[in-house]
């Protein structure tokens, strides 16, 4: 199937936009007369606007969390799907949103489920928010799941709108040091050797290696960008890979520092998933499933597989998990404890509370510590620049005395 931009009038003879999928233009305007709809303009989305729409970061997550809420709140009101997405397309104001979301009303007036419509759109809308989709359509609680999804959508911003300022001034830090060093070794190092070589003395070990290193940065540093860009695409082309991401996903679990924070930004996502699902009734099996699929860590996913299976011949979830050794004990008492009780989504959303506070308190560890370390680092490379200058000089002084 092809894509295809059209522009149509429907009944009350407003114009309505959007992009659906057909095997012709011909197919395509069947489909838009099938909808109600008497289309004007038919137009194959090209190349070009296809590499636009591959190079798009997709919905920004604010946006995407209100546009939940909404769609959470007309469903829940009454409004059949369709109805409620033609409002949110009338509300929403950014042209691309617009576009994306007509293109999901086409598909679902065509027969779609919400989930499989939002999948056409993947890159506007991750795989565990199409998870929940899916959860919440097949256990007919869609407007309860999406309110949820919505309040974990915000949860999940916050947390990234405070690491991300939290990292802001290590990142500015490193990238004025790697300047200064990068500038001084690469203008300053080579007129200050002039001077020295003028003078035909023996320079010390410190200032020898100094000037091979400026050497080095000025004769090969165009070749060391361009390798540097050609290992970031081949890495990015061999991730795309699954046997390749599987076990770079279980290299990073296995880091001292960044793995705690991957495991736990995962967790905490699985058992917010889980709480959501099962509190939408979705079976339990099945809301492993779709968990397993909200998790971005393909290891730590091929655990929640192996403990579907587990759960399938009859053992608890909890003794299920706790075999996947991924997940921290307090988690796995909760879930036993839910599952005794009956109450397994409120320990599962507590579960969900605890790991991101601990994640936010791992994090400002993290952040606390990197700081300090950074400037201490930067700070020893330009005393060691500042030394391998300043050596020579003082020998020349001390010969002149």
């Amino acid at each position: 199937m092809e894509a295809f931009r059209y522009e149509a009038l429907d009944g009350g003879g407003r114009t309505r936009s959007g992009l659906l999928q057909a095997d012709s233009p011909r197919q395509a305007r069947a489909r838009l007369r099938s909808q109600g709809l008497y289309p004007e303009r038919v137009d194959r989305v090209r190349s070009r606007e296809r590499a636009r729409q591959f190079w798009s970061r997709g919905i920004p997550a604010a946006e995407l969390s209100l546009l939940t809420r909404q769609l959470a709140t007309l469903l829940a009101s009454g409004l059949t799907m369709e109805h409620a997405l033609g409002a949110l397309i009338e509300e929403v104001s950014a042209p691309r949103t617009r576009e994306v979301l007509g293109g999901v009303k086409s598909e679902v007036t065509a027969g779609l489920s919400l989930a499989a419509a939002l999948g056409i759109y993947g890159r506007h809308f991750p795989d565990y928010y199409r998870a929940l989709v899916r959860g919440g359509e097949e256990s007919g609680a869609l407007p309860s799941v999406l309110q949820h999804l919505a309040d974990y959508l915000d949860a999940r911003q916050a947390l990234h709108q405070k690491t991300s300022l939290a990292l802001l001034y290590p990142a500015l830090v490193t990238f004025v040091a790697i300047c200064v060093v990068t500038g001084l070794l690469v203008y300053v190092v080579p007129q200050i050797v002039q001077v020295f070589q003028q003078s035909r003395q023996h320079l010390p070990l410190l200032t020898r290696s100094l000037i091979a290193v400026s050497d080095f940065l000025r004769a090969a540093g165009a070749y060391l960008v361009a390798a540097g860009v050609g290992a970031g695409f081949a890495a990015r082309i061999a991730l795309r890979r699954e046997h390749v991401r599987r076990r770079w996903h279980a290299f990073v679990l296995r880091l001292p520092w960044l793995g705690p924070v991957v495991r736990g930004l995962n967790t905490s996502r699985f058992a917010s998933t889980l709480a959501i699902l099962v509190g939408g009734g979705v079976p339990l099996l099945a809301a492993l499933g779709h968990g397993a699929n909200a998790m971005s860590n393909l290891a730590m996913q091929g655990g929640i597989k192996a403990a579907v299976e587990r759960v399938r011949e009859g053992e608890t979830l909890a003794r299920a998990l706790a075999a996947t050794r991924i997940f921290p004990p307090l988690m796995l008492h909760l879930v036993g404890s839910g599952e005794a009780s009956g109450k397994l989504e409120p320990m599962l959303e507590r579960a969900a509370q605890l790991e991101t506070q601990t994640l936010e308190r791992r994090l400002a560890v993290l952040l606390t510590l990197l700081e300090p370390v950074m400037i201490l680092v930067m700070g020893a490379v330009v005393l060691v620049i500042v030394m391998a200058i300043l050596l020579p000089i003082m020998e020349i002084n001390q010969l002149v005395r």
